[in-house]
């Protein structure tokens, strides 16, 4: 494609540099406005520009991603509400045998729980966890933070559903879901087994650091701490005893004296129809009392009359009491039994929809139906859940949409591609290598996203020209290493950031993930990931 018109290149690059300078930097100084607004901004300029007209602007935006990206949101919303992920984080804490193993499960479990539910959720929810659950055994957090963020990365490669550019890689090239799955998984596992290494190796000494004092009352604080977090359920107060109906009724039969009783024998025979638990003590003063009223007959009939008549007055007490606790008691199991069943038809429509998406079927129109269902099934508003969702994130997508379009009309993209393509093809190691390269280091320079959106037209075609087969390889690999390049830098993908955000302001647990220090480990370990990866990508 050769370039455009020289004001419009100019008036062109000029947006889309507005554009990538707020979306790498949204807090710049002169102009502190965010990566949405920038992105909506890139975008009418290259419409007042003339860059693009606006029909070309509406049509550039992506419907088929931004559904995929909606329902996903929906889906993971009601997966946390049914505490899917507070499970996943107990699995963190649960028999660790020490600081490497604890970091062996972060990595895992960031790993696959970002395939499922995108990496930017998992590093969401999980982030306090894992402060909480390193000051309960008094270690640093800094390399559980960087296991963390880089596994969740890593783990978001395997899926369509996984990050972003997935969704964009997914619907631009009609991989299938399985397809994407198989061709990824095998570099994903290794990656995330390289990765762990690479950070016990890197942090040995200060996971090797044992407590100087074993405290068990700390060590019980601390783990409550741990289960008290924001996504544990609420707790409910349960109703308990040590004495059934049953029990009770044995209880009262003891005694031949007060067996013929008329008020002891009402109050057994009540008791007796209940299957419900009574307070001991409580039942056991009324049966003293009718003891005592028994044992008092050589008393006049008036005061036997009167004492008969308190022992009915607390025989009638204690079955009110009774049918409170049992009516208490049968709406708590009822209250909890809808919820157990609400919960376990979420995990089974989510299940569902991963199944339909092997299975091939549209992951759009499958990931909104899936988030219907949930909506449906919860029969209650919608709008609390539904105001969960990351809807300036879409609006950002409809915003970098046009920018980049915009940006690939003027011919820039094009004309340097062209430089580049005779050096990047993927039918030999040199090429691909090269490739890598390449989007590796316009990963963190424009982000992936609109990496993606640039190149992956262009590589495609490419890889077309030689064989089918090398299309969809081509595909995988830009999927790949534009994923594992955000791990390079503390900039180089929304996990890090959210990681390094929710660190910051978390709760007395506050901690400072620095770009310097991050670097020092994101740099070698995205090279050595990467490469590995490359080899393993069919």
């Amino acid at each position: 494609m050769a370039l455009a018109p020289i004001p419009k290149v100019v008036l062109g690059s000029i947006a889309f540099a507005i554009f990538w300078i707020l979306a790498v930097f949204p807090a710049v100084p002169f102009l502190p406005i965010g990566r949405t607004a920038g992105s909506l901004l890139g975008a009418m300029l290259m419409v007042i520009f003339r860059v693009i007209t606006p029909e070309e602007a509406y049509a550039a935006i992506d419907l088929p991603i931004l559904g995929l990206l909606f329902g996903t949101m929906v889906v993971s919303v009601y997966l946390e509400r049914a505490d899917m992920f507070k499970y996943i984080g107990k699995l963190l804490s649960w028999k660790s045998k020490g600081a490497k193993d604890l970091l062996c499960r972060i990595c895992l479990i960031s790993a696959l729980s970002s395939a499922l539910f995108t990496n930017d959720t998992s590093c969401v929810v999980l982030t306090e966890f894992i402060l909480k659950i390193a000051k309960q055994h008094n270690l640093p957090p800094h390399p559980f933070l960087l296991a963390l963020a880089s596994s969740a990365n890593i783990g978001s490669s395997a899926t369509p559903i996984g990050n972003p550019q997935n969704l964009v890689i997914a619907v631009e090239s009609k991989i299938s879901f399985g397809e994407f799955l198989f061709g990824i998984v095998p570099a994903m596992l290794i990656g995330v087994v390289v990765n762990a290494l690479i950070l016990i190796a890197m942090y040995w000494k200060l996971l090797s650091v044992h407590k100087d004092i074993e405290d068990p009352i700390a060590e019980v604080a601390a783990e409550e701490d741990v289960n008290s977090h924001q996504f544990s359920p609420a707790t409910m107060s349960h109703y308990s005893s040590s004495l059934n109906s049953q029990e009770l009724n044995g209880y009262i039969v003891e005694s031949s004296s007060i067996q013929n009783s008329p008020q002891v024998h009402n109050l057994r025979n009540r008791l007796v129809s209940s299957d419900s638990e009574i307070d001991r003590f409580h039942v056991g003063s009324t049966i003293d009392s009718a003891r005592n009223s028994t044992a008092s007959k050589e008393g006049t009939n008036n005061d036997l009359a009167s004492q008969e008549s308190k022992t009915v007055v607390e025989v009638d007490r204690t079955i009110e009491a009774h049918v409170l606790i049992s009516s208490e008691g049968k709406e708590y199991l009822s209250a909890d039994w809808k919820r157990r069943l609400w919960k376990s038809c979420v995990y089974m429509i989510t299940l569902g929809m991963l199944i339909a998406m092997l299975l091939g079927l549209n992951m759009s129109w499958t990931a909104i139906s899936a988030a219907l269902a949930l909506v449906v099934l919860d029969f209650k508003d919608a709008r609390p859940s539904l105001e969960k969702v990351s809807y300036s994130l879409l609006i950002f997508f409809c915003g970098m949409f046009i920018t980049v379009d915009g940006f690939n009309k003027t011919g820039i993209p094009s004309a340097l591609w062209e430089l580049m393509e005779p050096y990047s093809r993927v039918d030999r190691s040199s090429g691909i290598a090269i490739l890598a390269l390449v989007i590796l280091v316009l990963s963190n320079l424009a982000s992936n996203v609109p990496t993606v959106l640039l190149l992956g037209a262009r590589v495609a075609a490419s890889a077309a020209a030689i064989s089918q087969e090398d299309e969809k390889r081509a595909w995988l690999i830009l999927a790949w290493v534009s994923t594992i390049a955000g791990n390079l830098s503390l900039l180089g993908s929304a996990a890090n950031l959210i990681v390094c955000e929710q660190a910051r302001r978390a709760p007395n647990l506050s901690y400072t993930l620095t770009f310097w220090s991050h670097l020092k480990f994101g740099l070698p370990s995205t090279i050595i990931v990467t490469a590995i990866g490359l080899t393993l990508i069919r």
